[in-house]
């Protein structure tokens, strides 16, 4: 058996090649959207991918599974768990077979035993995989999806807070509780191979391990010591991390199955102006990922400044709404990767590409970075508003007075509430989603903006006594 793992670090997701090299078949599971990488390395070693498994239906990112039913002819393993809710609507033409709790099939001499584990999802499948080819009789280990993580386990509050679906979060977190006394009852040996790893919003505590064992995460998850069914629900949905407002939009397009990647050449725009009245149009929107150092003194008005690299995703399915078309300031050999990105979680309506170098010939609007000193002077002595763009548990955990609290990903549509006509002083923790919050708010038209160097941490190190924690 062979054993590839491969993590989009932007997302903080797992997708897995397993491949039976006697006889040359090969699956992937919970593939991305992206998916020419697993297939160069399936090929590289003697393999083809002739079936691709989801867990469920996944929330934070666009799945890969129907490119590789239509492109390479994969077979699908899909879950039939859950209600008519939960049912994949894009399997008609298609090899797809739906499993449930019990269900096993073979990749070559590979086993997959099928266990429902609903809680994060009500549809949530694991897999349970023994390689029969080495002459395995007892199973080696447990792909688990967003069922448990390294350290922690799926939160079941997406739908209800990014979706509306009421109930649903603590009707999961009962249903969690269950699915994970059939987890203790798993060998200690098993090898758990999870979908997440730190940093995804799927959970609250992720750990950055890779990999673990049910061993040891029934000794050292804190979701395995509670006994308590209420007790457990309680904590599971205390403090959960806000939920990204594209994640409702992932579920219907996981559901529904994503828009095939096609590849077609976008065009470059070069003309500054041109630019300019594009953006002014409805429904467009410019993308600028250059650094925010380099967008603070020149952004092209209407314009949001999301930095290249691990944010950018994220933030962008926050800010960037699924209707509008994109015109992406990118680096020239940065846009391969900045159009992946922004595909791994279907934000496809990228219609022109412009190098920064246009910044040049454009009229441009700006904003302002701050020293402590400087924003502490102009709160105290001048009429102007201030927002905290953190979430709530940095909110909560302490914040600077005076301040009113406006998370960075809600900041385009409850930024119009404020003031255009008095400056506006903006914080985050560090000082990153501040510089992103300040090209929001020029974007919406405020000509007064500026934004705290440092953020918390600076003025918590500079003038503590200033901090309420109350």
């Amino acid at each position: 058996m062979l054993l590839r793992t491969f993590f989009d670090e932007k997302l903080a997701q797992y997708a897995y090649l397993v491949g039976c090299q006697r006889t040359g078949e090969a699956i992937i599971i919970d593939p991305p959207r992206n998916v020419k990488t697993i297939v160069q390395e399936a090929r590289k070693e003697g393999l083809m991918i002739t079936a691709a498994a989801e867990t469920h239906i996944h929330a934070d990112f666009a799945s890969g599974a129907r490119q590789l039913a239509v492109e390479y002819g994969s077979t699908l393993y899909l879950s039939d768990e859950g209600d008519e809710n939960w049912k994949y609507q894009y399997t008609d033409g298609l090899k797809a077979v739906l499993v449930k709790d019990g269900s096993l099939f073979n990749i070559g001499n590979i086993r997959f035993d099928v266990m429902h584990t609903p809680g994060h999802t009500p549809e949530s499948i694991s897999y349970i995989v023994t390689d029969l080819g080495g002459g395995a009789t007892d199973p080696m280990g447990i792909f688990t999806g967003d069922f448990v993580f390294v350290g922690d386990i799926g939160r079941p509050d997406l739908l209800e807070k990014s979706a509306g679906a009421i109930g649903s979060a603590k009707a999961g977190a009962h249903q969690m509780f269950h699915s994970l006394k059939r987890f203790k009852e798993l060998p200690d040996y098993l090898t758990v191979w999870p979908g997440h790893g730190a940093g995804s919003a799927c959970g609250k505590s992720l750990g950055a391990v890779p990999q673990s064992t049910v061993g040891y995460e029934k000794r050292f998850n804190w979701a395995m010591s509670i006994e308590n069914e209420e007790g457990f629900v309680t904590e599971l949905l205390k403090d959960q991390p806000e939920a990204p407002s594209y994640f409702a939009q992932m579920k219907k397009v996981n559901n529904m199955g994503p828009d095939l990647i096609k590849d077609e050449p976008i065009v470059w725009e070069t003309d500054a102006v041109a630019l300019e009245v594009w953006s002014e149009r409805k429904g467009n929107i410019i993308l600028d990922t250059r650094p925010s150092h380099e967008t603070e003194n020149g952004l092209i008005p209407g314009s949001i400044n999301i930095p290249f690299g691990k944010i950018l995703p994220n933030w962008a399915g926050w800010l960037i709404n699924y209707d509008e078309d994109i015109t992406l300031i990118v680096k020239p050999e940065q846009a391969e990767e900045a159009l992946i990105a922004l595909r791994s979680i279907h934000l496809d309506r990228v219609v022109k590409l412009a190098d920064p170098a246009i910044i040049q010939e454009a009229a441009v609007v700006s904003y302002e970075t701050l020293t402590t000193e400087e924003f502490a002077e102009l709160k105290e002595n001048t009429d102007v508003q201030i927002i905290d763009v953190r979430n709530d548990s940095e909110w909560q955990g302490g914040r600077i007075a005076g301040t009113d609290h406006k998370m960075l990903g809600h900041l385009r549509k409850e930024g119009s509430t404020l003031d255009p006509n008095k400056p506006l002083l903006i914080h985050c923790q560090s000082g990153a989603r501040s510089a992103i919050a300040a090209s929001v708010m020029l974007s919406l038209g405020f000509k007064n903006v500026k934004h705290l160097a440092g953020g918390f941490n600076a003025w918590v190190r500079d003038r503590s006594n200033e901090v309420v924690t109350s």
